[in-house]
């Protein structure tokens, strides 16, 4: 057969033999459309761009990309100061700085002064402060939704300092590990803790996951004597005439010994006791209380001069009748000091704008799409540990790129659109909605003005011809433009009502704007390394800029702006279910202690409760709430049904209320 026809025939075939990848075909079996989106997707979700995570060099280096494209499609990229970037502040790392002190102080006298690095470490998710306060000994500090295992009853920690061990108790017993997973999480603990008071939090390693470590080593050990007597018997087996051969079977035996020996004097050490490391668990939801990690042998010291046993002994009473052990450390004070800077990098949204003309030219649409990632992993991972860099193709570098193809469509046409049109590229969304929260707080274009938002996240793993459009009901005109271009477009568009859901359009819902979000499904590649540009459906990805493109189209020339409906409820494509309904929206721009409201969901508990935009809760039921952690943590201890005092700072008042909570949506 031709060439040509050859070559396009084993072209096809390596597309059916290889599901995993669902790029088009290169040439002009591909449109020109997605040509630069996969062009496009390819360079955002490269490795040259870190994963677009606050504080990367790659974040910046995709704004730039963006601004440049906007301007090549001949958007405007002045708004703001003669700039394309909305510019602001996010937190990024914490620093260790001096002086950084702890000392044990006991009864007659007794002094233990801990040298840094070596019986303690200052943690990073804490923050700078001096305390001088009495030591409590807190168990796990564990607190369980039903109060069965309570490690904070009966205590004041009003202005003290809590010990809590890490991890949590019959780590060996699966049902328990299963009710008390989120309990083991060091937010949660600290959560716990903060919210009865405390001055400071000691942390301590619990003692079974020393002695199981210990036990790794010991069998590392042994293996590695296998390797030691294999590499012997090779070492006998070469010939000695063969130079290099020798050499090579000698360095390998070499090598075995002395990783023997290494592991030989660890497992002679006992049971491992390593402190956390400064900046091991981030600083996101740092604290403004010093938190320490000490050793073993400095608690074990404090407890058994007061309760005469040790944190081994503790540990298997606690596990044999599930009974806490908490106790006040009579006569022993913790006397410290850390220091610690947290610092902030500078992040930017990106706007590209496409001036109106006609009546309706000072009438705003926007069209969006977060542009950041995870970086390197950390907080935001699904992968544990990992420090990869984590591509973020179809999270979001898919909606970013149908972003640009739209500017380009759009840029492209002769007559200027009736409407303006904003195209907006939103960064921190995978820290909570910042991007967008920042630009509904200060808009370029006046929000009453703004006559919908049209948003795309995760548009690129299209399977079976399906899209799902969160918001369908947040305007009367909705329902019926779907249908007509899914149609039209071959397409099944899944229509959920819900304007309120974990993307930006939700800022702008909030804002009375109604919004579509378009969104092709989660996958298993979410928040982790795998989510890279050869696994896009570039295809499915320009169908949705189709559908986006018919919408604005329609929506920029209609004689009536969309009418805007209220709808009950909150979507969440990855919602675990597993926590009462409250109905709030968090506003990410606070720096006061508490949970300060962007504003709440339509219909929602919090709303019928009486809470406003505005208010920032400080207690939720017992539990004080230092932070979004806290109020999760707390309302998790709630059940569908129950009624939740929560008191709120509103102006410059303090104001109790009271919510009747719904079961999880």
């Amino acid at each position: 057969m031709p060439l040509k026809r050859l070559a396009v025939s084993v072209a096809l075939l390596l597309l059916v033999l290889s599901t995993s990848v669902r790029v088009p075909l290169a040439g002009d079996a591909v449109s020109e459309s997605q040509q630069r989106l996969l062009r496009d997707i390819k360079y955002l979700a490269s490795d040259d761009l870190e994963g677009r995570g606050v504080g990367l060099k790659g974040l910046d280096l995709a704004a730039d990309y963006i601004r440049a494209e906007f301007a090549k499609a001949g958007l405007g990229v002045t708004a703001i100061n003669g700039d394309a970037f909305q510019k602001f502040q996010m937190p990024v790392a914490s620093i260790l700085k001096e002086p950084n002190t702890l000392e044990l102080r006991g009864p007659n006298g007794k002094k233990l002064e801990l040298k840094l690095h070596t019986d303690f470490e200052p943690q990073s998710f804490g923050g700078s402060g001096k305390m001088d306060a009495e030591l409590v000994f807190c168990g796990y500090g564990i607190e369980t939704n039903d109060k069965a295992f309570d490690e904070f009853a009966g205590l004041d920690l009003k202005g003290k300092i809590a010990i809590l061990m890490r991890r949590t108790p019959r780590q060996n017993d699966q049902a328990t590990q299963h009710s008390m997973a989120r309990q083991a999480d060091l937010r949660a603990k600290v959560s716990n803790a903060v919210g009865k008071g405390v001055a400071g939090i000691v942390f301590v390693n619990d003692p079974l996951t020393g002695r199981k470590e210990l036990d790794q080593t010991k069998q590392q050990a042994t293996k590695q004597a296998d390797n030691i007597a294999v590499a012997v018997d090779e070492l006998d087996a070469t010939d000695a005439t063969a130079a290099d051969k020798v050499a090579a079977a000698r360095s390998k035996l070499t090598e075995a010994v002395k990783k023997y020996r290494e592991l030989k004097v660890q497992a002679e050490r006992g049971p491992t006791d390593s402190l956390m490391k400064f900046g091991y668990a981030g600083s996101d939801s740092a604290r403004s209380i010093p938190i320490f990690h000490i050793t073993r042998a400095a608690c074990d010291e404090m407890l058994k001069s007061v309760l005469m046993k040790d944190l081994t002994e503790l540990e298997a009473e606690i596990d044999k009748d599930l009974k806490p052990r908490s106790a006040v450390l009579t006569g022993w004070t913790a006397v410290g000091e850390t220091s610690i800077e947290h610092r902030t990098a500078e992040v930017k949204n990106v706007i590209g704008v496409i001036e109106g003309e006609g009546p309706h030219a000072d009438e705003t649409i926007v069209i969006g799409a977060h542009y950041d990632h995870v970086g390197r992993g950390g907080a935001g991972s699904l992968a544990p540990g990992s420090s990869e860099i984590h591509n973020g193709a179809d999270d979001n570098a898919s909606g970013t790129v149908s972003l640009i193809e739209l500017a380009r469509r759009f840029g492209s046409r002769q007559a200027q659109p009736p409407r303006r049109l904003v195209f907006l590229a939103f960064t921190g969304e995978e820290s909570g909605l910042i991007g967008s929260a920042r630009y509904v707080k200060e808009p370029v274009f006046p929000l009453e003005k703004t006559v919908a938002m049209l948003n795309m996240d995760m548009v690129g793993r299209m399977v079976e011809d399906r899209c799902t459009v969160f918001g369908a009901d947040t305007s009367p005109i909705w329902k019926g433009l779907l249908e007509k271009f899914g149609a039209e477009g071959k397409l099944t568009l899944v229509q959920k009502p819900e304007g309120m859901g974990p993307s930006d359009h939700q800022s702008f819902y909030q804002k009375k704007i109604p919004v579509l979000h378009f969104f092709t499904g989660n996958h298993t590649d979410y928040h982790r390394p795998g989510d890279d540009w050869e696994k896009i459906n570039v295809g499915g990805m320009s169908r949705v800029v189709d559908v986006v493109e018919k919408l604005v189209l329609e929506l920029a020339s209609a004689p009536e702006r969309p009418g805007y409906v209220e709808v009950k409820g909150s979507a969440n494509p990855l919602r675990d279910g597993s926590r009462p309904y409250f109905g709030s929206i968090p506003d990410f721009g606070s720096d006061k202690p508490g949970y300060l409201l962007g504003g709440v969901a339509p219909g929602g508990p919090a709303e019928k409760g009486g809470l406003k935009a505005g208010d920032r809760i400080v207690q939720l039921g017992m539990k004080k709430i230092d932070n979004l952690d806290d109020f999760d943590l707390a309302l998790r201890k709630f059940s569908a049904g129950d009624t939740a005092d929560v008191t709120v700072i509103r102006g410059d008042k303090e104001v109790k209320l009271k919510v009747n909570l719904d079961k999880p949506r």
